[in-house]
């Protein structure tokens, strides 16, 4: 405990660091104001009235994801998820368009091209849900006022978007100014924001069953789970390279024919295919439930988040996007290409293409078990629900919350630790393993 406090003494000491989280902590805070400022005209009332036998139902999800926000019907209701599904189709087109195909191998300025039209897309899919969203949610619980004029519907959907895009905005300036990827934090945030009570619902229940063993045997499969998640986040295969001799002066540098690896995450993907899954399953059921409440193909099959075809669809689309993402972030010709020009080889394999191939099939093999894990984990709420665990506590008893927390908490802690340590100072996870953190034999040449 006193090296902890000590840690946490030294991120107080890096100026910049300490500006970069005081930064992100602030914008953290915006966000979650707004996600308790009640759209204008609302009946919250009515709203909390009509939401107080809710079963847990993709709403709940939604909710998660929005930090509350959906269901306090806030001016920030939509969340970040509509920039994601936006992310989405802008990823698919870099696959089946030249022209976006182009702009992403334009470099930085190819990169602001793409951000500027993921913008466009995320107002034209917001024009959409956020309608939606006041017909079907709101209207259904008797929240729209009851003279609510065709202004009032312009205005009210003015401001979902406009929440949308200010939530957009503050993730963008938290990667650029704060610490950690934005937009996964102010979704994480949403999360963990839920976690207290859940819990306390859960431990509350288990107390006045006399059932305090149940609570027990949760805890320790709870950790369980939280374990195998960072071992699978953290995994990763080593492909040993030799590289060749440095000469410095007329004599060689003193690490010359040092073993390197090659480091291929096991989940290369992070929690990307999580959020991708999440947001595609989402889009139909704002887009075409039924507001005479009898439901629709879309709403019996995706509205129960706790359902067998919703978790084996949504298994599905993780293992896709898993290979999807996996191959957009390693590319093995390019890092093929790169250890060639830095005289670096794997033993046994020819370089140029055979590196290529071999490194490919590497990626491959360990790929598909790890979209299987993160599968698996995705559904794992659904059978914690059915062994008896609490509504509210089974979404973060694994399943996408409990990934997208792991994922991001250990990115931000990667990028506080590479801080400490540039500036030789001990680094918050001293005498642990943290991926992520390079060791001096690992190669860095892409």
């Amino acid at each position: 405990m006193k090296r902890f406090i000590q840690n946490i003494k030294n991120i107080w000491k890096v100026e910049e660091l300490r500006s970069r989280i005081l930064l992100t902590l602030g914008l953290i805070l915006v966000y979650r104001i707004g996600s308790f400022v009640v759209l204008p005209g609302v009946n919250y009332a009515a709203l909390v009235q009509g939401s107080g036998d809710q079963n847990n139902t993709l709403e709940n999800l939604l909710s998660l994801f929005s930090g509350g926000g959906f269901t306090n019907a806030s001016i920030m209701a939509l969340g970040i998820m509509p920039y994601i599904s936006a992310s989405i189709i802008m990823q698919l087109l870099g696959m089946a368009v030249p022209a976006v195909q182009k702009m992403q191998n334009e470099g930085e300025s190819g990169r602001k091209q793409i951000n500027n039209y993921t913008r466009l897309l995320t107002i034209a899919i917001c024009a959409l849900q956020a309608p939606s969203y006041l017909n079907l949610y709101l209207a259904g619980k008797g929240a729209i006022p009851a003279d609510a004029t065709n202004f009032w519907w312009i205005q009210t959907t003015i401001i979902l978007i406009s929440g949308a895009m200010f939530a957009v905005w503050l993730g963008e300036r938290i990667t650029e100014k704060g610490i950690g990827n934005g937009i996964s934090l102010l979704i994480t945030v949403g999360i963990l924001s839920r976690l207290p009570g859940s819990f306390f619902a859960e431990f509350g229940a288990s107390v006045g069953q006399g059932n305090l063993i149940k609570l027990v045997v949760e805890m320790v499969a709870f950790m369980v789970v939280v374990l195998a998640t960072v071992l699978i986040v953290q995994g990763v295969r080593r492909i040993p390279l030799n590289t060749a001799k440095r000469v410095v002066g007329a004599r060689a540098a003193s690490d010359q024919g040092s073993r390197n690896y090659l480091p291929i995450k096991v989940n290369a993907s992070g929690v990307m295919p999580i959020i991708f899954a999440q947001a595609i399953m989402t889009v139909p059921v704002m887009l075409f439930a039924s507001a005479d409440g009898t439901g629709n193909w879309f709403t019996r099959t995706l509205g129960d988040i706790y359902g067998l075809s919703y978790n084996m669809l949504l298994g599905l689309l993780i293992v896709i996007f898993t290979y999807f993402y996996t191959a957009i972030m390693i590319n093995p010709s390019k890092i093929a290409d790169d250890l060639k020009k830095s005289g670096g080889f794997i033993p046994g394999v020819r370089p140029g293409e055979e590196t290529a191939q071999h490194i490919d099939s590497v990626v491959s093999r360990i790929t598909f078990p790890g979209s299987l894990f993160l599968a698996i984990i995705a559904i794992i709420p659904a059978i914690a629900k059915l062994s008896g665990v609490n509504d509210g506590f089974a979404m973060f008893f694994g399943g996408t919350s409990l990934l997208i927390m792991v994922g991001v908490v250990l990115d931000t802690l990667q990028q506080i630790e590479t801080y400490q340590l540039n500036r030789h100072m001990d680094s918050l996870m001293e005498g642990t393993r943290v991926r992520g953190r390079r060791g001096s034999n690992e190669y860095s040449g892409f």
